[in-house]
């Protein structure tokens, strides 16, 4: 069988992406070919990172899959909805069955179906994928009802949705993500050439234990299922060996949730000699100083641990279960081992007042971190986040042509206020460094403390329209 599986981000069309120069590896459908591979069936996968559309439809007509495979999320939608259409205008491929999957599409089966695909994989895609391969290989290409997992437009038009499929247990009989299908290398060069250092990812686990709000669980659950410390440093001693990479970024939403897998997932690395500089995301509730030794030892470099907000009653309007200061203590903890300590901050959160965002400014300045990001909250459909406002949206999106990034709430301030408010945040923290390492007298200090007296200005200017 002729079978394809890529995705629609296109680095060199988006000149926000090019700005940041970030690209990793797309993990999810690695695992969705090796998984077929390891059940007999060859495949393809175009990755598009450092490819252009053209190149892809290009290859779409010259080589005709019979199934085409394609993973949507929020950033990639747009790209995945044009490319369905294009291949659905296409006489020479009309034959081919199209597969969509990934975390936009459980709540939006209908849309992305309307758009000309086949099937939509709702939740965890391996065996899914494999029974749907096996099911067109017989010569169905219309009715897959007996497939758990999925939702498609039958016969008559109807769009079915079957049972929920049961999660993989347990997910060490997951093969490693399928990288020889892709130019490993061109990522490695380019993480080498923009941030001195080259980076690959890894993935631990499967699924998140946590209720944080606007945190989507739409592929893996609210669950938690972890594959065994000797085969995750088995795959960073192949990585070391075949691609040597200089450091690992680990997918995983929570790290430490287990104590005991993190001390056995340390002394793996040791003992296999399978090292590699990595940075991974975690919760101050889930640390102590003993975890924060051991992800020294373990090789962590970088440890982000989530804030969102310095307010404690923003951060339990966000369900998030942990104390500021608990967040605090562990960045500086962290920071204090020697690694670095990162942070997440996210804005315009449903009650958030003005005195909030000072919280979080003041909680930047105590816990100081040695980077953090900064959002304005958005809700994902699905979401707690999403079903709190949904009542309270202020525009009204064509679905075709939007992403949930661009849903706008009533929130306390205009939206305006929040893009000044980021600047102030970000220029007063900085400039507050400046002052610790004494540099506050330098152009570069001077200019964010410009930004943030001009920034105060204009957030006070929306806050009272």
């Amino acid at each position: 069988m002729n079978i394809l599986f890529t995705h629609g981000y296109f680095i060199k069309e988006d000149e926000k992406e090019q700005a940041i120069m970030r690209p990793y590896p797309p993990l999810g459908i690695l695992y969705l070919s090796a998984w077929l591979e390891q059940h007999g069936y060859d495949n393809q996968v175009f990755d598009t990172t450092f490819k252009y559309k053209k190149d892809l439809k290009q290859y779409l007509l010259q080589n005709r899959p019979e199934v085409i495979a394609i993973y949507t999320n929020l950033m990639t939608k747009l790209n995945v909805i044009e490319l369905v259409q294009f291949i659905r205008k296409e006489e020479s491929l009309q034959k081919s069955v199209i597969v969509l999957g990934g975390p936009d599409i459980r709540y939006n089966v209908d849309n992305y179906l309307s758009t000309g695909a086949n099937i939509a994989v709702i939740g965890e895609g391996e065996q899914t994928m494999l029974e749907i391969v096996q099911t067109v290989e017989k010569g169905n290409r219309e009715e897959f009802g007996h497939i758990t997992g999925l939702a498609y437009r039958n016969i008559e038009g109807d769009i079915i949705t079957t049972a929920e499929r049961n999660r993989i247990r347990p997910v060490d009989s997951l093969p490693f993500p399928n990288r020889k299908k892709i130019d490993i290398p061109a990522y490695l060069n380019v993480w080498k050439t923009h941030h001195g250092k080259s980076a690959m990812t890894v993935s631990t686990q499967r699924g998140c234990p946590y209720t944080c709000k606007w945190c989507s669980t739409a592929v893996y659950g609210q669950s938690y299922r972890r594959r065994s410390p000797k085969l995750v440093a088995q795959e960073l001693k192949y990585l070391k060996e075949t691609y040597n990479p200089d450091s690992i970024w680990f997918v995983d939403d929570v790290f430490t949730v287990s104590h005991k897998w993190l001390k056995e997932f340390q002394e793996e690395v040791q003992a296999q000699e399978a090292m590699i500089p990595f940075e991974c995301i975690t919760r101050a509730d889930r640390m102590n100083e003993e975890v924060v030794q051991v992800l020294k030892d373990a090789g962590a470099f970088r440890v982000w641990i989530g804030s969102e907000s310095g307010s404690q009653k923003i951060i339990d309007a966000m369900d998030r279960r942990v104390d500021v200061h608990q967040v605090r203590k562990m960045i500086q903890k962290t920071r204090e081992y020697g690694m670095q300590a990162g942070t997440f901050i996210m804005l315009g959160y449903p009650g958030e007042t003005m005195e909030d965002i000072e919280e979080t400014i003041h909680h930047l300045k105590v816990a100081n971190p040695d980077q953090f990001t900064i959002t304005v909250a958005y809700p994902i459909k699905g979401t707690g986040l999403y079903q709190e406002v949904e009542s309270n949206f202020v525009n009204e999106l064509d679905w075709q042509k939007t992403t949930d990034r661009d849903i706008d709430f009533k929130r306390s301030f205009p939206r305006q206020f929040y893009d000044h408010a980021m600047t102030r945040v970000v220029n007063e923290v900085n400039y507050h460094k400046k002052k610790l390492s004494k540099e506050s007298l330098s152009y570069s200090a001077m200019k964010m403390q410009i930004k943030v007296i001009y920034s105060k200005l204009l957030m006070s200017y929306y806050a009272q329209r």
